[in-house]
């Protein structure tokens, strides 16, 4: 059965760690609490969960760099989507950067607090034609649950796009604060700011994404 680590410190109290397992069926699901995080190069599939701020960044961090690098599949939400980027402008991008969220006095600053929390919130996020995320939506658009009060920094947007992230999801009234991002030269790596957990009807960025999850078990096998 293909094996997937949630790395993520389980909580009763974050909505998303009760809905995630039971939407992941005919998976084998660990949780994987973030000071793990480093030890998760054996699963099939890595999904990097709500509930920052974690109570290790580093192995949250060190989650993100293993899927990256090792082809992975890997999903981030929320939290995830934040650290996400913030793993690849460290590594990848060679930034000195930081989360406003557990470093509010750093001076250089990749995530930042939005304006208007999105705590709570369901809005719209236009989608780039011929994007991953665009094809596994079948549309330009969608609208998605929110429960966070950080984005991304657009002063580091263009330094993480020239190193070859795509940000292909937005907000319409607030372009400059990314919704999704992907690695198109990886074979499943998509983070989102949205939930896509918190949907009423099961979500397609899921389900591709444990698509993919038992794709690469099979070629394990094999």
């Amino acid at each position: 059965m293909p094996r997937i680590a949630l790395v993520g410190d389980r909580s009763a109290s974050v909505r998303a760690h009760t809905r995630i397992p039971a939407l992941l069926e005919g998976m084998d699901v660990y949780w994987v609490p973030t000071p793990d995080g480093h030890d998760v190069a054996g699963f099939d599939g890595i999904w990097l969960v709500p509930g920052s701020p974690y109570v290790s960044e580093a192995g949250a961090l060190a989650a993100v760099r293993t899927a990256r690098e090792n082809g992975i599949p890997f999903l981030g939400t929320c939290g995830g989507f934040q650290h996400a980027l913030l793993e690849f402008a460290r590594n990848v991008c060679g930034l000195d950067v930081h989360h406003a969220e557990t470093t509010p006095t750093a001076p250089h600053q990749l995530m930042v607090p939005l304006e208007c929390s999105l705590i709570g919130h369901e809005g719209p996020v236009t989608l780039q034609p011929g994007s991953r995320a665009a094809h596994i939506l079948g549309a330009e658009r969608t609208t998605e649950r929110y429960h966070c009060a950080y984005a991304t920094n657009p002063t580091y947007i263009s330094t993480l796009q020239s190193h070859g992230l795509h940000f292909t999801g937005h907000d319409p009234h607030t372009p400059s604060h990314p919704r999704i991002a992907e690695l198109p030269t990886h074979p499943f790596y998509l983070t989102t700011l949205f939930q896509p957990e918190l949907s009423p009807t099961p979500h397609p960025l899921i389900r591709a994404f444990t698509t993919h999850v038992t794709e690469t078990s099979r070629r394990t096998i094999g």
